[in-house]
């Protein structure tokens, strides 16, 4: 079917939860040959991975915070961030503008509704985000990332849609790879990383935990670790402690590799790492970051333990023997080891940023092809996933 060549302008803060998405559909989007454009904050526009053909636009964004005294400072620059928006729009000529939560997404979005341009919000998380929840009642479509989000409200129900968290191409190319090979006497490959807010934890209580496990288990780890790199020494000696094997690093380039390779993933529960855990089906056992607003991480395991795919544990009760205990559970049988991957890998959706693009497109299409597009995408939503459950065990 040929396209009509369209403008799109997606919103984000400049964090990897908000910016990822935001990547993976902007590379869609210029793949089926429409313009596309970012606004951001000074975060966002230096986020490594960003696709070099999206230009970022900066704008200033703020939060009205508790402290009024805050407040003409931050509104000044909501309002001066409107109008960067509403310029860039005048020359940009969008067909909609797409939300992915973050501060700046709060002008770029009243910039659009200022214009009379369709405005679009992605929800990432299992908890509609503050900016989110501001402008659900405003903006033309929410899309979804799980079947149930709370502070969602039922009156928005009629244009919700169910599509997913997209993620990068490199980890959904092993969608279709088999889970690596895992025997009674076989290497078991861990992968530990929690982000630069909640790494210490895990660097202090993975190595201790692992030491715990029985011999027969212990002497087959090969452990994988992001830490910060202010605790890399640390843990490298954690590890030497305890005569367990483990390449330690601040960052991996190669994280989509080091994945497949994995058996066990442990880790914080980020929707991005959600998503990429359940579209290649690694089991994980997830210590949601307790800070997190409104405790969305905690939220975000839900879908994935409920399957069978994960263990939740809370980080006041990760401890290195309850740690020990869950990863004896898993790992001491190869087949339910392998069976909770495959339940990780039931709840992927690996449609999910072609499902989203569709929705975009629908904005700009003419009118039947609305009805077409935006149809389709609201059956999957009231499904609560069929349709995108059916094409990930395809």
């Amino acid at each position: 079917m040929t396209r009509a060549t369209r403008h799109y302008v997606l919103a984000a803060g400049g964090t990897g939860g908000h910016l990822i998405p935001a990547f993976a559909l902007a590379a869609e989007l210029s793949q089926r040959g429409h313009h596309v454009a970012l606004v951001t904050d000074d975060r966002g526009a230096a986020l490594p991975g960003k696709p070099d053909f999206l230009p970022a636009h900066v704008i200033p964004a703020s939060k009205l915070g508790r402290n009024p005294l805050k407040w003409p400072a931050g509104l000044g620059a909501i309002l001066e961030g409107r109008r960067m928006a509403m310029r860039l729009y005048e020359s940009f000529q969008p067909s909609a503008v797409i939300g992915f939560g973050g501060y700046p997404v709060f002008p770029a979005l009243l910039g659009a509704m200022a214009c009379d341009i369709p405005t679009l919000v992605h929800e990432q998380n299992a908890v509609l985000g503050r900016v989110n929840r501001f402008f659900a009642s405003r903006v033309d479509a929410i899309a979804t990332a799980y079947p149930e989000v709370a502070r969602l409200d039922e009156k928005h129900a009629a244009k919700v849609h169910l599509v997913g968290n997209p993620v990068r191409a490199e980890v959904l190319s092993l969608r279709d790879e088999p889970f690596p090979a895992f025997t009674a006497d076989g290497l078991l490959r861990v992968l530990v990383t929690g982000g630069s807010q909640g790494a210490r934890v895990l660097s202090e209580i993975v190595p201790d935990g692992l030491a715990m496990l029985p011999p027969a288990i212990r002497q087959r780890l090969q452990v994988t670790q992001q830490c910060r790199a202010e605790d890399l020494e640390a843990v490298r000696q954690r590890y030497r402690s305890h005569d367990i094997p483990a390449e330690l690093g601040s960052y991996f380039e190669d994280m989509a590799e080091r994945l497949a390779d994995a058996h066990l993933f442990i880790g914080r529960a980020g929707a991005s790492t959600i998503a990429e855990l359940t579209a290649v089906g690694r089991p994980a056992i997830l210590v949601p970051l307790p800070i997190a607003t409104d405790d969305h991480q905690a939220a975000n395991t839900r879908e994935i333990v409920k399957s069978g795919g994960a263990r939740m544990i809370r980080q006041e009760k990760f401890t290195a023997k309850e740690l020990a205990k869950q990863i004896q559970a898993l790992a001491q049988r190869p087949e339910t080891l392998a069976t909770a991957a495959h339940a990780a890998w039931n709840c992927g959706r690996p449609r999910a940023v072609k499902d989203l693009a569709d929705l975009v497109e629908s904005f700009g299409a003419n009118e039947l092809m609305d009805v077409i597009r935006v149809g389709a995408n609201n059956a999957r939503g009231a499904s609560q996933g069929e349709a995108v459950g059916q094409g990930a065990g395809a």
